[in-house]
């Protein structure tokens, strides 16, 4: 008798990226979110008779360094290609896209799943195509209106093959797609406003079997955990059905984030449903050699070569090189830092504690973060050469560099060390002075009571101000209450 675990999730993503262009697809509407509704548009973009379409040449190079930075091949010869249906989004009547003649073919996207082997995706295709306007509905659900600003907004579609064995796999790969379409400066990756969308087709199959299950896609997806829920729901749904012994009907179906359900919307269509056919009004797209090249040269650093670079060459563990790599901003700064000194687990430290914490507070990017790249070296250097306490970096040096961005470091510290000496002479003396104040806890903690050690070195950092070493402290407090038991 079958069970749940005999069965397991086949899962194939389709991913449109808005496009950050200035214009639509094919025409000189502004490509602009937010706007009030029916700003952008035009005769072109609501396909008024005799209106032509012209391709906007930004979208190509984008779609392209796409296609590059996955390991696709670029097409040098491709046709766009109408699909025809109707909504009253729709304002043509058929959407722009590409049907059998992608601009980019194969490729893949390497993804790290939380607890799960890395491991390649690969990608069937990515094609360019127009978006449609939006839908909104009234609160009462008696009307609705249409905002044809998003109407020939330039998008790329990421499909993916069936590669993805489960929702976490899924997850990983959405983020994987936002974080490189980030990188390479073409999409916002703001899923909330829509110019990242996912439709996720899923099917169940015994594990033994080669032949793939039904497929049922859920649409518009609008965030990572969605995707992930849906999938979820989806994969136990479909196998529940087949262990009762109804079969999977192939359809489309939305996500409802409030119940956690997915929820039939009507039956899948099959492509030739669309009617597909080539695009009389827009000649074929020839891409040479040479401009192909010129698109690869001009890539961006890509997060999976960072990534290398950090856990192999910088020595970061997995986890840190994952999240300094998360955006291009603060691989490029942590990678500026490095130029300047090898103390590169240090630096990692302090951007993702310190000066991370400075940013967020002041709702700062890395581009504008005040101190140069060079300046937070320095301080970091003196750290670690033990001319400074971490404590009193953080807590005094790090804002005066921050108010002063200019301030001269070394003069600095030669003002505060005059204040309060912190040489290890003046550091023994006032651990020997706290011991004296608690000689009953020096002796309880040399019987065992060991967590009497933070009592100590609370009223060490009080007395000095913070400016003591907390290694050295503690190094010289275990050797002087040594010396206590032994007196």
């Amino acid at each position: 008798m079958l069970t749940p675990a005999d069965y397991e999730v086949v899962v194939g993503l389709e991913i449109h990226a808005q496009l950050s262009t200035q214009t639509k697809l094919f025409a000189a509407d502004a490509n602009q979110f937010g706007d009030a509704p029916n700003q952008n548009i035009s005769p072109v973009s609501l396909a008024h008779p005799g209106t032509l379409p012209k391709l906007n040449r930004q979208a190509v190079e984008m779609a392209v360094k796409m296609g590059l930075a996955c390991g696709s091949r670029i097409a040098q010869y491709c046709v766009f290609a109408r699909k025809n249906y109707f909504y009253p989004d729709l304002p043509k009547g058929y959407q722009i896209t590409q049907d059998t003649t992608a601009i980019c073919q194969g490729g893949h996207i390497l993804i790290r799943p939380k607890g799960l082997p890395e491991r390649k995706v690969r990608l069937k295709q990515i094609h360019l195509e127009e978006d449609a306007g939006k839908l909104i509905h009234s609160a009462e659900r008696t009307h609705s209106w249409v905002d044809f600003n998003r109407a020939g907004v330039p998008l790329i579609e990421i499909v993916t093959e069936p590669d993805l064995f489960s929702p976490e796999e899924a997850h990983s790969l959405l983020y994987e797609v936002r974080k490189l379409v980030r990188y390479l400066g073409i999409c916002d990756g703001h899923m909330e406003e829509g110019s990242l969308r996912c439709d996720a087709n899923v099917s169940v199959k015994q594990r033994e079997q080669s032949t793939l299950g039904t497929r049922v896609e859920i649409k518009n997806l609008n965030s990572m955990r969605f995707v992930q829920k849906a999938i979820q729901y989806e994969m136990e749904r479909q196998i529940e059905c087949l262990l009762q012994g109804i079969p999977i009907r192939q359809e489309t179906r939305s996500f409802d984030a409030q119940t956690g359900q997915t929820l039939p919307m009507r039956s899948k269509e099959d492509l030739h449903d669309y009617r597909y056919f080539p695009e009389p009004d827009i000649a074929p797209l020839v891409l040479t050699a040479d401009w192909i090249a010129q698109c690869q040269a001009a890539l961006p650093p890509l997060p999976n070569a960072l990534y290398e670079r950090f856990t192999q060459v910088y020595q970061l563990p997995a986890n840190e090189a994952h999240l300094l790599t998360e955006d291009k901003a603060t691989a490029l700064f942590f990678e500026q830092m490095a130029g300047y000194s090898s103390h590169y687990k240090a630096i990692a430290h302090w951007m993702m504690s310190p000066l991370k914490a400075h940013l967020n507070a002041q709702s700062l990017s890395w581009e504008a973060f005040p101190v140069s790249a060079a300046q937070l070296v320095l301080l970091i250097d003196l750290v670690e050469q033990r001319q400074l306490s971490h404590s009193m970096a953080t807590q005094q040096a790090l804002p005066a560099l921050l108010e002063n961005p200019t301030l001269d470091l070394q003069s600095w510290i030669k003002s505060k060390q005059k204040e309060e000496p912190s040489d290890e002479g003046r550091l023994r003396e006032i651990i020997g002075q706290v011991i004296a104040q608690y000689p009953d806890k020096a002796m309880a903690f040399k019987k065992g009571k060991k967590n009497l050690l933070g009592l100590f070195m609370g009223e060490i950092m009080r007395q000095t101000k913070g400016q003591a070493d907390p290694t050295e402290a503690n190094r010289l407090l275990l050797e002087l209450l040594d010396n206590v038991a032994s007196s």
